[in-house]
Parts: C-alpha cells; sequence; structure tokens
C-alpha cells in the first residue's frame, strides 16, 4: 500500500516533493479545469512482429501517442523497452491467439492481453487508471502552495472518486515551466507557472496524452460527475469469460430478503462507500452487486488483502522446492550486501515468522510501512526494514505489520531467475484464469510489493477464495497443494496488537460470527477500508467485499456485512 493523500470526499491525490521557486505567488488554493476527453487515458496497444526480433509498438488514445520500431531482449519471449519508460513483457499463448503478459509504467505492472487481429499483428487495450468505462468526471484539479522553506508543493487530482491518486516526484523548474513525475503510473505533468491560468499537460514520455487550462477557484472543489447506471438485484449473475459457473440465489438455498436489504441500505447511506459483494456458495457465483460506479471489469485496490495471496505465492514456490520450508531462514537468502544488518535476534527470524508476523521486527516503527515508505525515510525499503531493531525475539510475539510479508517477497525474487511477476502469473494466475489485475511494486520499480501491492477484480478475489476453499484447486484442476492450504489455515499464533486479538494463520485472520445464536467460523483476507474475502467452509461459501472506508473508521463495515445481512441469508 502506497500513502495516499485524499482531498474533499475521499478523492485520493498526488503525494508530492517540495521544490524550490525563485518566484512566489499569490493564488494559493485550488485551480480546476475540465479534460477535453474523459477517455484520454485509455489506451489501445498494438504489437507487430516484423521478423528478426524486431517489433512495432503502438500506443494510442484518440491519437497515436508512441510508434516505435523496438528489438527485443528475450530469447523465449518478447521484452520490449521504449524510450517513454514502458516495458513489456509477452509470450503467446497456447494457441498462438493472443500475447499473454505485462506491461510496467512507472510503479504498476498491468497483466495485460493482446489478440492476433491480423497475420503477425496483436492487439489489446490498456488503463492505466484501471477504470474500463473511463473517467466519470471530466473535471481536474490542482492545489498549490508555497511552503515556509520557499519550496512548492502541488495536488493534483480528477473529479472521480475511484481514482486512488498517486505519487509525485521530480519536480524541476525551468524558467516558467514545473515538470514532475507520478510515480505509479509514470505520466508526466508540464505546467506553467501561475499566472492568470495554469496550462497544464499530461504526458506519456514526451507525447501529449492530454492537456487543459485551469482557473483560480479558491480553496473549495466540487467536482461535476455523471451519473453511472448500475442496476443492483438478486438475479443469477452474468456469465463472462472467466471460468466462474453461475447460478440463482434459489438454487443454493439463500433467501432474497435480507439481500434487498443489503442493497436498500447501501444505497440509503446505512453502508457507506460500499463498492461491490459478491457471494459464491457450492462452487457457483450467486450474488454479484456493483455500486458507486465500480463494475465487474475493474481491479480494485486490495491493500492488506494482498498478503493472502502474497501468502499462496509463497506456498506454490514450496511446492514447486524452489524454497524448501518455512523453517529457513531469512538471511539466507538476502544478499551479502545487508549481512551488515544481522545481529543475533535477526539471524533467528525464518519465513515461519514472517508469515505469521511474529518476526520481532520493529513494524510499528522503524520498520513500519507509515515510515519505510514515508519521505522521511531517505533510505531504500529493504534497507530501512532490516536496520530497524528488534523489539522481540522472534516467534516469541505477533505483531502485525506489512514489513513481515514485504520480505518475503524480496525472498522469492532473489531465488527465481525469472521476473517474480512472471513466477505469480505463471504459477497462480493463469490457472485461475486471472488476467485482468494490476501489480504493484516496491520503491525498485520492478519487484512486487507482497506487503499489500494487488489489484484484483472482485470476481477474482471471490475465485481466490474459492481456491483455498477447495483446498486448492479450481474447477478441478490442481493449482495449490491440500497440504499448503491446510498450513495456511492453521490457527497458529494470536495476533497482540489488534483489538479483537484474532487468532492468524500463514497470512490469513480467523473470526467467529453469531447468527441466531450460533457461532459461525470464517477465514478472511482482509485490506484496509473494507476490502475482505470471506472463506466459510461449514457452508460452503465464499464473500468478496470491497470498499472506500479509509479514514472514517468503517473499514470492517464488510464483518457487519457478513454477520448481519449475509449470513441470515444463508439456510
Amino acid at each position: 500500500m502506497f500513502k495516499t493523500l485524499f482531498i474533499s470526499s475521499l478523492l485520493s491525490v498526488f503525494c508530492v516533493v517540495s521544490c524550490c521557486f525563485a518566484q512566489h505567488t499569490e493564488h494559493t488554493g485550488n485551480w480546476t479545469g475540465t479534460l477535453p476527453e474523459k477517455d484520454s487515458f485509455q489506451f489501445s496497444v498494438s504489437v507487430s512482429d516484423l521478423g528478426s526480433n524486431r517489433y512495432r509498438l503502438v500506443i494510442a488514445n484518440t491519437n497515436i501517442l508512441s510508434d516505435r520500431i523496438l528489438t527485443s531482449s528475450g530469447t523465449d519471449n518478447i521484452e520490449l523497452l521504449s524510450s517513454d519508460g514502458l516495458y513489456l513483457n509477452l509470450h503467446k499463448n497456447e494457441t498462438n491467439a493472443a500475447l499473454e503478459g505485462f506491461i510496467r509504467s512507472g510503479r504498476l505492472i498491468f497483466g495485460i492481453t493482446l489478440q492476433n487481429v491480423i497475420e503477425r499483428t496483436y492487439e489489446g487495450t490498456w488503463n492505466p487508471f484501471m477504470f474500463n468505462d473511463g473517467l466519470i468526471s471530466d473535471d481536474i484539479m490542482l492545489y498549490y502552495e508555497e511552503t515556509d522553506d520557499s519550496g512548492f508543493v502541488a495536488y493534483p487530482s480528477f473529479g472521480d472518486h475511484r481514482f486512488r491518486g498517486a505519487w509525485a516526484s521530480g519536480f524541476i523548474r525551468k524558467d516558467n515551466m514545473l515538470f514532475f513525475t507520478d510515480d505509479n503510473t509514470g505520466f508526466n505533468f508540464r505546467a506553467t507557472v501561475p499566472g492568470d491560468r495554469i496550462s497544464l499537460e499530461i504526458l506519456l514520455g514526451d507525447a501529449l496524452i492530454t492537456s487543459t487550462e485551469l482557473v483560480y477557484s479558491g480553496e473549495e472543489w466540487n467536482p461535476t460527475t455523471d451519473p453511472v447506471a448500475i442496476h443492483q438485484n438478486t438475479g443469477t449473475p452474468s456469465r463472462l469469460d472467466d471460468e466462474w459457473p453461475v447460478a440463482n440465489i434459489t438454487d443454493v438455498s439463500i433467501r432474497e430478503d435480507e439481500l434487498l436489504r443489503l442493497i436498500s441500505d447501501v444505497h440509503t447511506g446505512e453502508l457507506v462507500n460500499t463498492h461491490s459483494v459478491l457471494i459464491a456458495r457450492r462452487g457457483q457465483l450467486v450474488f454479484e452487486t456493483y455500486f458507486n460506479g465500480f463494475n465487474a471489469h475493474i481491479p480494485h485496490d486490495l491493500r492488506s488483502a494482498s498478503k493472502s495471496i502474497s501468502s499462496a505465492v509463497i506456498g506454490t514456490a514450496i511446492d514447486d522446492g524452489i524454497i524448501k520450508n518455512v523453517d529457513q531462514k531469512l538471511y539466507d537468502f538476502l544478499p551479502e550486501s545487508f549481512d551488515y544488518t544481522r545481529d543475533h535476534l535477526k539471524s533467528e527470524i525464518t519465513l515461519d515468522h514472517l508469515l505469521t508476523m511474529s518476526s520481532g521486527l520493529d513494524v510499528n516503527g522503524l520498520a513500519s510501512e507509515g515510515y519505510y515508505q514515508s519521505t522521511d525515510n531517505t533510505k531504500s525499503w529493504l534497507t530501512a526494514v532490516l536496520e530497524a531493531p528488534m523489539i522481540h525475539e522472534a516467534g516469541t510475539y505477533t505483531d502485525y505489520g506489512s514489513a513481515n510479508p514485504f520480505l518475503l517477497g524480496i525472498v522469492l525474487h532473489e531465488q527465481l531467475e525469472l521476473p517474480l511477476e512472471t513466477y505469480m502469473h505463471e504459477n497462480l494466475f493463469s490457472p485461475l484464469g486471472i488476467r485482468n489485475y494490476v501489480v504493484q511494486t516496491d520503491d525498485t520499480n520492478e519487484i512486487p510489493y507482497f506487503g499489500g501491492g494487488m489489484f484484483m477484480t472482485p470476481r477474482d478475489m471471490l475465485k481466490f477464495g474459492q481456491l483455498y476453499l477447495d483446498k486448492g484447486t479450481w474447477n478441478g484442476k490442481r493449482v495449490l497443494s491440500e497440504q499448503w492450504v491446510e498450513e495456511s489455515f492453521k490457527k497458529r499464533v494470536q495476533l497482540q496488537d489488534t483489538r479483537d486479538k484474532n487468532e492468524y494463520g500463514y497470512q490469513w485472520w480467523h473470526d467467529t460470527y453469531r447468527v441466531n445464536g450460533k457461532g459461525i467460523d470464517a477465514i478472511e483476507a482482509r485490506g484496509a477500508g473494507g476490502q475482505f474475502i470471506f472463506v466459510i467452509p461449514e457452508l460452503e461459501t465464499v464473500v468478496a467485499i470491497t470498499s472506500g472506508n479509509f479514514r472514517n473508521r468503517k473499514g470492517n463495515q464488510p464483518r457487519d456485512i457478513l454477520e448481519k445481512y449475509i449470513l441470515p441469508a444463508i439456510e
């Protein structure tokens, strides 16, 4: 998870770094305008095989943004690195009908599929903001002000509440022009120094994506959004090309009245900022509903629910023999350049300790996500975490913190000869039929961040839960060993620094819900803001819920939805 700054009603904005300004401005506040096209950030991607390991790469919106002939550095796959900062790693699927793989821009790695449209040419789409339907508002805002040290800070944002924000950095002033980059998408920004207007340009490399004029509007910003027509009901979910069998709730003994009450309470505001609720029972998707402009094709920021997926990737590596077992020591995998951080306590940290949040590292202090990802930390994330002190002996205290799974990602990265995202795709996501997803990297811009860096559609979240409910199989195919699923779900420790002192497995939470006087156990993937996957074995049920409750103390609302609406509906 990257630190996000929210403006107005849960609008994410760019976190920025101060830059020196020789000229001060009197117009501190919001500068607003509109985008010429709300679909400017929906790109088409075309790759043509020219032979001799040469490829033509074309990126376009309504205009061609990039048209380059590149030489692949890959042998068994296509690896293209463009001067505008894009990196593509693609391979032909089994039928040669498509290219599958990734496009990396900034800190985000996007899963992408390009279909063979004509001989030797493959085409597909890339949505850097992840909205398959474009922005729901053409409003854009730039807040800026001078700092006490004669610097300058700026916070651009779009008028779409689904926009999760980004990081801006690298501010450079040249004459009356200000240049900076969004680290998440890799987009470049160019703005004039404020006068009566600000001219703002957004670029992919040096190619203009869109531009607009901004005017000073003071302190308030109330963007205008177009309504998104979404009709919620309890009907049979749509059958999509994602391998989910579908059925009606009546086929699996789920009552409609409670689900209708759930939908109503979202609309009335009783349940706030709910984005999606999905239910699978007895191996079939039976309830699927979206709110607030979200839909089945938008990957959602899972935050720490990603940790459960990270655990699964470690499980596949153990199944494959890449990692021998969870008793191996952390420092056996790290580069020798970090040996100086080792002491007698850190030497005892095992993969089991990392999986169970019991490493003993100062995960709420100098090894906390809030520190190693902050601008206060001038070191690499890995350096900051490994240099942090031990607060407890390994295995003696469970202190929930993202540094633990972050280190697991480094461990696996160091063991692999292929990119970690490729290993994840080939061994977990592709067997599950998961293609529309995004992986966030750590500060290297290359290594997937195991502490909370996944974006996944709710249907695929549900699929991941079904994989564990079915003890490692999906639609009859073995994806993960039954032993790893069982080991992951064991109640191994009790979290000491959480309100409920939950029992915890390998990156999976345990909880019990009371319905009609009866306790019902669930094993859960949990993410900040209300991102949950509930696996409920005794009811043969999986539930996925996504939300946007980041700063209102409603992050646990999905637990209420499960207990007060969904579980009472299941007969």
